[in-house]
This record gives structure tokens, C-alpha cells and sequence, in this order.
């Protein structure tokens, strides 16, 4: 985020309500900012987990390829626009959005400028990236409430004592870093098991944040080029996935704009 994104977010801090959403290849995504969305983690949770996720292109079309992947997704109660891309589409229909909510991006700044009393779970990466992650954050604000984390390398027979933690833990916000589609297919097996809290899929932040990866260069961030930067960094695997899922998302943009939309909307 730079220095001019943040004083905006610092001016909008403490703002909120419901979150207005336009629907985009069948998935309604928030229309919503860095501050908007951290002041509304805050106020989510306490009847239930509330499950977010940060979207870019391959999540969108992705849900409206895979049926299989979208009834997984629908537990999410909000999809936030990740990449460019999906902003350029929704400034085409209204949005007036000025950026992206960056889930690496949004992960640091909602860590260290939610209130001191906000509690964090990290569920993902190795044991070296989330030693690397409390570490950063805890250097840059010593007060900041990490009250427990575990790896992502477990099997699904690991879920429950996972749950188990989180909910004698209590945390406010779970970050759940890892990837998709496991991200999101870990939330839809345990969302209703977890008391409370907002459940944030953020799969790439966990690296980008504890500096195990590199993120992409903020030209290239702001051209809608993380992903080029993304598969020179790791091209056997991501270069099918990119090729396959960035083709279709540019196919069917362009056949809802020519015809209207492609699949059913979701409310």
C-alpha cells in the first residue's frame, strides 16, 4: 500500500455498514476499501464465523467453470475484489473503485492498525514462514495479539483439532493462507464447527508477509501484472493454471458484456 492509499485508509478508518456488491460472472463482489473492510471485521463474528474471500480472476471464473468449486465457495458471505482486473470490470459497471483490497496488502494493514485488543489466528504456510510472520508483525507492533497458529501441511483428519483450538482460543480473525482451492475447501468443511470470528482466505499474504516469497513490484501491481510476476517466480506451477484460467475469465467478460450475463446470479 502506498504512502497517499494509506492516508486515505487512516481518514476512512472507524466507517462501515453493509457492504454493496455487483456481480461479476455470477459472483457478487464488495465494493469496498482497506478501511471499510477492517472496521467491519471487527464488528463480525460474534453470531457465527463470517467467512471472506479475497478473489482474483481465477477464483472468479473458476466459480463460474466449476460447479464442483462453486457449491464449495458458497459458504463464503463475501468475495472481495483481489486483482486489477476484476476492478477495471467493475469500474465498467459502476463501481467507481480506486483500488484493489490487496489480500497480502490487507492482512498487514488490518494486523497492525486494528485495535490492541483484536485478536489473530494463522492457519497456513510452513512452521518457517509463520515463525518469519509473527516475527515481522510483532517487530513493527509489539502489542499485536497473535494468540495461536498452525502449518498448512495437514490432512483433512487434522481438521478437528484444529477447530478445537480456534475455538478455545477465541481469535477474532482467522487468516487461512492456503492457496486455493484447499483454502476454500477447509473453511466449507469447518465453518459452522468455529464459534466465532471472520474466517479471511488470504493464501498468498502468509509468504508475501513473512518475506518467504517475493510480491510483485507496485508497477506491476497497479497494471494488473502480479500474476506475470507470479509465474516468473514459480512457472512450472503456475503457467497452466494462468494460461487456462486468465483465458477463460477474458472469454467470458466478453461474452456476458456481448450478451449479458453467461450463468445465474447469486444474490
Amino acid at each position: 500500500m502506498s504512502a497517499k492509499q494509506r492516508r486515505v485508509w487512516e481518514k476512512e478508518q472507524g466507517g462501515g455498514g453493509p457492504l454493496r456488491k455487483i456481480t461479476l460472472l455470477g459472483t457478487p463482489l464488495c465494493v469496498t476499501t482497506y478501511a471499510e473492510l477492517t472496521a467491519l471485521c471487527g464488528s463480525w463474528g460474534n453470531g457465527g464465523a463470517v467467512a471472506v474471500d479475497f478473489s482474483n480472476t481465477q477464483i472468479v471464473t473458476m466459480r463460474r467453470c466449476d460447479g464442483g468449486f462453486r457449491e464449495t465457495t458458497r459458504c463464503m458471505d463475501h468475495f472481495v475484489p483481489d486483482g486489477m482486473p476484476l476492478i477495471w470490470a467493475l469500474n465498467d459497471r459502476g463501481a467507481r473503485m480506486t483500488d484493489r483490497v490487496y489480500g497480502p496488502a490487507f492482512m498487514r494493514e488490518c494486523i497492525l492498525r486494528s485495535p490492541a485488543e483484536r485478536t489473530h489466528y494463522l492457519l497456513g504456510g510452513s512452521e518457517e514462514c509463520l515463525t518469519r510472520l509473527d516475527g515481522r508483525f510483532r517487530r513493527q507492533r509489539p502489542d499485536v495479539r497473535i494468540v495461536g497458529s498452525h502449518h498448512g501441511y495437514f490432512e483433512p483428519d487434522a481438521d478437528e483439532g484444529i477447530v478445537e483450538e480456534i475455538n478455545s482460543l477465541g481469535p477474532d480473525l482467522i487468516w487461512v493462507g492456503l492457496g486455493t482451492p484447499k483454502q476454500q475447501e477447509w473453511i466449507a468443511r469447518n465453518k459452522s464447527k468455529i464459534r466465532r470470528g471472520a474466517l479471511l482466505a488470504v493464501g498468498f499474504a502468509f509468504d508475501v508477509n513473512a518475506g518467504t516469497k517475493r510480491d510483485a513490484p507496485v508497477w506491476m501491481q497497479k497494471a494488473g501484472l502480479t500474476w506475470l510476476h507470479r509465474l516468473k517466480e514459480e512457472p512450472r506451477r503456475l503457467g497452466g493454471r494462468y494460461l487456462k484460467w486468465n483465458s477463460l475469465f477474458l472469454y467470458h467478460l466478453l461474452c456476458e458484456s456481448l450478451s449479458g450475463p453467461c450463468c445465474d446470479e447469486e444474490s
